[in-house]
């Protein structure tokens, strides 16, 4: 009983897929104005994702080695030289601000 059930449910998606073929077959050799817009829009992004993907396998491990920095800067290569709980463009009490000569 339940292999008929399953013969019937693989039979009505084959059927529903090929009928979404078709109409997609058909439609896409229309000379239509959506067709062409989609043609144009889906090679755009077939295109797209080729250069990202060739890309990434260009410059993939340079972004990376930006990203992780070695070092002993902390994680993903914090600056080791300022205190914690400084920022970067804080100084410290005691600094003597420096001038463009210095």
């Amino acid at each position: 009983m339940e292999e008929s059930w399953d013969f019937e449910f693989l039979s009505r998606m084959v059927d529903s897929l090929v009928s979404f073929l078709s109409e997609f077959v058909d439609d896409w050799l229309a000379n239509d104005m959506r067709v062409a817009v989609f043609k144009i829009l889906f090679s755009w992004l077939i295109i797209s994702l080729v250069a990202i993907h060739f890309a990434w396998k260009v410059y993939g491990n340079t972004v990376n080695d930006m990203y992780y920095r070695q070092g002993t800067g902390g994680q993903n290569g914090g600056t080791p030289n300022t205190a914690p709980h400084l920022s970067g463009w804080e100084s410290g009490a005691g600094d003597a601000m420096k001038t463009h000569r210095e």
